[in-house]
């Protein structure tokens, strides 16, 4: 069995916004949903607020399952939740 992750995007209020087979093209779109003002975006994880880089992502999502990663600009918000196809 083969195991098939994808990866859902949220806004800021939980509205789902589309889902990805790409962590890079999630990745992209998150960063353009939470950069809607003047201030620098973040990214949110368990160990606090870090750039939003790909390759850190990456090793964030590496080996876990059902985790969100939060994109922080300002006011506006998105989230990633990284998740596994279920048969």
């Amino acid at each position: 069995m083969t195991n098939i992750y994808i990866y859902c995007l949220f806004d800021g209020v939980g509205q789902f916004m589309g889902v990805y087979s790409s962590i890079k093209a999630a990745h992209r779109d998150a960063i353009k949903l939470a950069n809607n003002g003047s201030s620098k975006v973040y990214m949110q994880t368990e160990e606090g607020l870090s750039e939003p880089d790909l390759s850190s992502l990456r090793n964030i999502f590496k080996g876990k399952c059902d985790i969100i990663v939060k994109y922080r600009g300002g006011k506006t918000t998105s989230a990633i939740l990284k998740t596994k196809l279920k048969e």
